[in-house]
């Protein structure tokens, strides 16, 4: 166990390592067979909960003390992932064997690549492998750049893969049910296949070991620390990527997995260095998460790149108010955090995801703007204190969760990545608010010109005892070109209307196209002021102002008045044959098509551009994802006002 420090018994120092991969590949369940193997059984849930939300938990393997961060697999959580890669100092990314499944890891890698990340591949549920390992290498090797190395070849036995042949040390193990793998002896007929995928693995860690290129032309068979050493350093730069096998629920592959971790992830120092963080310096630490924990109050989920940090100490004027690790699950607290640890930070207020805390501003990931949107409707307007404070911390919880209260419609909208990032959302909201809510599709804002140019006369004439009321005007109305906006202008002569009267007739002409004739503001109109007459007593701002009004109404009326709706600029990314998929999709939703190219460094993917009315993107993202693997994404913004016409 690791000492109250945080180091091993060993001395080692922790490291750190995210679990990532497509929704459904099992990494949840390898994150509780990784824990279990390493003696700190998982309890399902974690600290939180599973599937649709980041797990931590701590671990002892052979003296060595980790962090494990278990990834929502879903597209809709990828900025959770983009955290814990960020301050991870590896990523395990989990996949399937079927080759089909491969594209769901391009987005992965991207990611990866971005940062500069190491990386090992987990092929999972091996036992189902219906096809050769070699077609799954390569479905994955058309997504990356790096170049992917098959450290397992597996033994089949029939159809049934029973077991694997460890590359490097040469070495056959047959799986064991809910077992560590036993040593076997080497299949004769897997020499060749073996022979053939470690010449593959020597061939690609020479080009960064001069030592084993001089033995891989001589023709000598290198010692297994041979293979280990350029192996580190290509993963360590981001070159080369592991692929191991297994099947996390029978426990088959994790202790072989371990032994790789061991061997392959940096060290804190490592991965500082390729952070350029110097290894010098005050105690430093960022925060990847904000989680509010109940009783335990706000935790603040962090990486410590210089140490220690200690309980009770200030890190930028903030004291911290406990440091938690998660052995077992369960919150457990420490009296200070090392270099390379992952920590739960206590009552850090106002400390938000992404905060450096310590020292120099460390570079963090931005989440994706959204996608799909929901607005949120109370059934007891009692409870709208207790909402909002539970909106506040849903925010800070996750900041790929946007809340707005938008004043036009009065409406609180959240928007996100889609569906089932919504639904978790509201989910955590009603059970940490306790408020009974109910969800309805945002408002589309609207607007109104008019067809033609109207003139309209309108007087008012009050008299109610003492002073009266009286105004008399003349305007036009006239529509002006899309996106020109609203305009006065004053064309009295004569004095027929007082210069200090004018000023209230501009206004009281532009206050009345808040609200034109079809209920919505009315933009692109010119108003004119023509001519009117006044009363020396009864005339005022006042009475001006409301005569405007009445002709405003009048004219607007008979202007025929017309509906205009916003439309979008609209870029979806897929997969190249999913393009018509996408192009369908925009026809059938009023689209207009500008065009497809191949998306700017990602190979094998297309950018269709089009225009698309905003009514139409509601559930434009759940569409999308159900007919491209739930690989299809897009951004969108406002590009210009039309007539709004109906669906054919």
């Amino acid at each position: 166990m690791p000492d109250a420090n945080g180091r091993g018994p060993n001395g080692a120092r922790p490291r750190s390592v995210a679990l990532i991969g497509p929704q459904g590949s099992g990494k949840s369940t390898l994150f509780d067979a990784l824990l279990t193997t390493a003696g700190a059984p998982a309890r399902r849930g974690g600290p939180r909960g599973m599937g649709t939300e980041l797990r931590l938990g701590h671990a002892t393997h052979m003296g060595d003390p980790w962090a494990l961060l278990d990834c929502p697999g879903s597209v809709e959580f990828a900025h959770d992932a983009a955290c814990a890669v960020a301050v991870a100092d590896l990523a395990v990314i989990v996949t399937e064997a079927p080759p089909g499944r491969a594209p769901a890891l391009g987005p992965v890698f991207r990611m990866l690549e971005e940062r500069g990340t190491p990386a090992i591949v987990f092929v999972n549920k091996i036992d189902q492998l219906s096809g050769h390992v070699r077609d799954t290498l390569a479905a994955m090797q058309a997504q990356t750049t790096r170049k992917l190395v098959l450290r397992q070849v597996p033994i089949r036995e029939g159809e049934q893969v029973t077991g694997y042949v460890d590359v490097v040390s040469e070495r056959a193990y047959r799986y064991r049910r809910g077992a560590p793998s036993e040593r076997i002896e080497l299949p004769a007929a897997m020499l060749e296949r073996e022979h053939e995928a470690r010449a593959e693995l020597l061939e690609v860690l020479a080009d960064h070991d001069d030592a084993l290129l001089e033995k891989v032309l001589e023709d000598l068979a290198p010692e297994p620390a041979e293979i280990y050493r350029p192996l580190h350093t290509g993963e360590l730069k981001g070159a080369v990527v592991s692929v191991l096998l297994g099947a996390a629920e029978h426990n088959n592959g994790i202790h072989r997995l371990w032994k790789a971790l061991r061997h392959d992830v940096p060290s804190p120092e490592e991965t500082a260095a390729r952070r350029g963080i110097a290894a010098e310096g005050p105690p430093l630490a960022q925060v990847f998460r904000t989680v509010h924990a109940g009783h335990a109050g706000r935790l603040s989920w962090a990486r410590v790149w210089r140490g220690p940090v200690k309980d009770g100490a200030q890190l930028d004027g903030q004291r911290i108010g406990g440091i938690h690790r998660f052995p077992n699950g369960e919150a457990q607290k420490v009296p200070e955090a090392q270099a390379g640890d992952i920590v739960a930070l206590g009552r850090m207020e106002g400390v938000s995801t992404g905060a450096t805390l310590g020292g120099e501003v460390l570079d963090f990931p931005k989440p994706v703007a959204p996608v799909h949107a929901l607005a949120v409707v109370l059934e007891d307007r009692k409870d709208e204190v207790r909402l909002s404070g539970a909106l506040q911390r849903l925010a800070e919880e996750d900041p790929a969760l946007t809340v707005v209260m938008d004043p036009e419609s009065g409406q609180t909208v959240l928007h996100g990545q889609g569906e089932l990032h919504l639904r978790a959302a509201l989910e955590r909201l009603a059970n940490a608010s306790g408020v009974k809510l109910r969800t309805v599709r945002p408002q589309i804002p609207y607007r109104e010109t008019i067809r033609h140019a109207v003139t309209q006369h309108a007087r008012l004439k009050r008299q109610t005892g003492g002073h009266g009321q009286f105004a008399d005007v003349k305007i036009s109305i006239e529509p002006r070109p899309r996106g020109d906006g609203f305009a006065f202008e004053d064309k009295v002569v004569g004095g027929a209307v007082p210069r200090r009267f004018i000023p209230a007739v501009g206004e009281a002409a532009e206050e009345a196209t808040r609200k034109g004739p079809l209920g919505h503001p009315v933009v692109d109109v010119a108003v004119t002021l023509l001519d009117g007459s006044f009363h020396s007593v009864d005339s005022s701002d006042m009475a001006f102002a409301t005569a405007t009004r009445m002709a405003m109404q009048e004219g607007l009326a008979k202007g025929e008045p017309v509906l205009l709706e916003p439309v979008d600029a609209v870029t979806i990314a897929v997969p190249a044959e999913y393009t018509p998929n996408a192009q369908r999709l925009i026809t059938g939703r009023r689209g207009q098509i500008l065009g497809y190219a191949a998306k700017e460094g990602w190979e094998g993917w297309d950018a269709v551009e089009a225009l698309v009315p905003q009514a139409e993107l509601h559930d434009l993202i759940i569409e999308l994802r159900s007919q491209t693997q739930g690989l299809g994404t897009y951004t969108h913004r406002f590009d210009h006002l039309a007539e709004a016409r109906q669906h054919k």
